[in-house]
């Protein structure tokens, strides 16, 4: 029964994040669409910021569940491609994140339950990412022939990427500090 258990929690965590990047991926796209550079290119890409923060805390199913949302976007009609070229935006929205986390714990001493990630570690992250994301991103939408794949939108890209998870980030922290002073605690959990 505890791998019933396990199984149960992992493909909770695959539906949660896959509905949260979807909802902040239509949010975004309400939004920021006067910004859009080109098809999936945003100059401000709020989702960045959701990408990380669930890959951070998920692991593999965050970005198992990333993928899936990806997939389901493009399916409906988002990016209008190919079966290969959607899976292979799914693979990439999936993948540069976790990359980004792994890279984090493995070469910033980050403990695996972040408990010691600091704001410096958390900018490295950030960039870490949007690098590998905008990076796959444009060069798998050069190699299949996308419209979207350019140096120019590789750039608006990374610029959404970091901008996006900066005031995702933001947010977050704002919103801890605004309920720890409504508790008039020093910790969120105590």
């Amino acid at each position: 029964m505890p791998y019933l258990k396990a199984l149960g929690q992992f493909l909770f965590e695959i539906f949660v994040s896959a509905t949260l990047y979807i909802a902040f991926f239509y949010f975004n796209q309400f939004i920021t669409t006067p910004l859009e550079e080109a098809r999936g290119v945003n100059w401000i890409f709020l989702p960045a910021g959701i990408r990380i923060f669930i890959t951070l805390i998920l692991d593999y199913s965050g970005a198992l569940g990333l993928a899936a949302a990806s997939i389901f976007i493009n399916y409906i009609g988002f990016f209008e491609a190919d079966s290969i070229s959607t899976m292979g935006i799914a693979v990439i929205c999936g993948l540069a994140p976790l990359l980004g986390r792994h890279f984090v714990i493995h070469n910033l001493n980050v403990e695996p339950d972040l408990s010691n990630i600091s704001l410096k570690q958390l900018l490295i992250v950030i960039l870490a990412y949007s690098l590998l994301n905008s990076g796959l991103h444009q060069l798998w939408f050069v190699v299949r022939g996308l419209d979207s794949g350019s140096w120019n939108h590789f750039v608006a890209m990374f610029c959404g990427d970091v901008a996006g998870s900066i005031l995702f980030v933001a947010v977050i922290k704002y919103g801890i500090d605004l309920i720890k002073g409504r508790l008039g605690r020093g910790n969120l959990i105590e």
